[in-house]
């Protein structure tokens, strides 16, 4: 295991199913166990996974100016966000562009919780905290249990009275197996499920349980890299994996749009006042690539970083690549430049020596409608 300076409750459970560790922000994270992640990925979408997701950073912002930090730090407005309710949002810098997004959960009028990943979500939020009228706490006593699937609502149902009624991005607060825990109606695999935040101390005991007791509908460990998969077909991006920090530019440093990204839904129709604002609507039609999808023939998925060629040139790269035998398709997330980027457009993708047939394909491929992971009752 690489060092780390954050540790899971559940690091000893990873291990026992193989996993060695390996660091994602900070923390020791199952990358790996010893079995098949067909099987994980399978379960996940056709019944249900379970998943720690601990390594993801929980900041508590308190006080009168709570709200403030967050409308300076992020692109959403979040004055209508209700208690009980949450948004997915984007973090830039000064000039406009990405450097983190987040899960901002409304806990009551002055009061929210930021759950962030590997980006400069923390850094952006202290620096809007300070000399304001707000306490702001980093977690890493609050464990994150993901339980993902079709089945994850039926499993829960047993164990908390109205959990049907949860409807996306809402949160409740009550108890699990006895213990005090927040349930939110998130994830990150485009499925119906949910994330138990709990007690460090209430992890083991929850994970065992939901281990134990969900075995007979089929739900499994999964590890942390089955994401990959899942998010490939949900057009999920995931800092830095699909950013120019991994992939530079040859002429300027990193830093993307949220043009570029596909990710402009995440600014507030007419927001403005939060950093980076101006620089992010001068770039809009200043895009230097895009994310897009690619479809290629056959069933060995693209590698991370695998050429993207058109015509003989290498014009892009596919970020991350996945093959389903579910969906019987071979799928890729790429970035491409903005005249690629249109449904049909012939392309290759380079895997060793072979040049693979390929045809750039609109995101996600799964569940287009987004009707699984939003369903009601």
């Amino acid at each position: 295991m690489i060092a780390s300076w954050r540790f899971s409750a559940l690091a000893d459970r990873h291990r026992a199913l193989g996993s060695d560790l390996e660091d994602w922000s900070g923390m020791g994270t199952a990358w790996s166990y010893d079995k098949d992640q067909t099987e994980e990925y399978l379960a996940i979408r056709t019944k249900a996974g379970v998943m720690d997701v601990s390594g993801l950073k929980k900041v508590h912002l308190n006080g009168p100016h709570a709200q403030y930090v967050i409308d300076k730090a992020t692109t959403r407005n979040i004055e209508k966000l209700k208690p009980g309710r949450s948004t997915y949002a984007t973090m830039l810098n000064d000039q406009g562009k990405f450097v983190d997004d987040c899960v901002i959960y409304r806990m009551g009028p002055h009061s929210f919780m930021v759950v962030h990943g590997s980006g400069a979500g923390h850094e952006q939020l202290s620096m809007y905290a300070a000399g304001r009228n707000v306490t702001m706490m980093f977690d890493d006593d609050l464990h994150d249990i993901s339980l993902q699937g079709p089945l994850a609502v039926d499993f829960l149902e047993k164990q908390v009275p109205g959990i049907r009624e949860v409807v996306y991005f809402s949160h409740i607060q009550t108890t699990l197996f006895g213990k005090p825990v927040m349930i939110s109606r998130t994830g990150y695999t485009g499925e119906r499920g949910y994330e138990i935040f709990c007690r460090r101390q209430d992890a083991p005991e929850i994970w065992d349980t939901i281990v134990a007791e969900g075995a007979e509908m089929g739900i499994i460990p999964t590890r942390f890299t089955t994401l990959d998969w899942l998010r490939a077909e949900s057009y999920l991006l995931f800092f830095p994996y699909d950013n120019s920090e991994m992939y530079p530019f040859d002429d300027e440093g990193p830093g993307d749009t949220l043009w570029e990204l596909g990710l402009d839904f995440t600014v507030s129709p007419g927001k403005t006042g939060f950093r980076g604002a101006e620089e992010h609507y001068r770039l809009k039609g200043k895009e230097r690539f895009k994310i897009f999808g690619v479809k290629l023939e056959g069933t060995d998925p693209a590698p991370e970083g695998a050429p993207l060629m058109k015509d003989g040139v290498a014009v892009g790269v596919v970020t991350i690549g996945m093959y389903s035998p579910l969906n019987a398709h071979n799928v890729g997330i790429a970035r491409m430049p903005v005249d690629c980027a249109v449904e049909g457009t012939p392309l290759t993708v380079k895997i060793g020596e072979a040049e693979v047939p390929a045809i750039a394909h609109p995101m996600p491929f799964y569940d287009v409608e987004k009707k699984r992971r939003t369903a009601k009752g």
